[in-house]
């Protein structure tokens, strides 16, 4: 029992590493400026660095919501061995 609330625990703590360290690395990287209602639109290649700046931010989510849901299925699995356990 120790053993698997060990291994859930682990596997907790390095999604959420994992998640720190991804939105660490979104708050360095550049801030968008402010939009100007009378700007000129950005060049062809300023658009291709934000779509692909989001197409970052966006496999950063997934990658995060991927590992917090496998740590919550890894506690689900312990809290429905500590109550077997406990029933038994």
């Amino acid at each position: 029992m120790a053993d698997a609330t060990t291994a859930a625990r682990d596997r907790l703590d390095r999604a959420l590493n994992t998640l720190e360290r991804k939105i660490h690395e979104l708050k360095l990287a550049p801030a968008v400026p402010d939009d100007d209602l009378f700007a000129l639109p950005p060049p062809p290649a300023a658009r291709i660095e934000d779509e692909r700046r989001i197409a970052e931010l966006e496999a950063a989510g997934r990658e995060a919501s991927e590992a917090l849901a496998r740590a919550a299925e890894a506690v689900r699995e312990v809290l429905a061995e500590a109550e077997a356990g406990e029933v038994a």
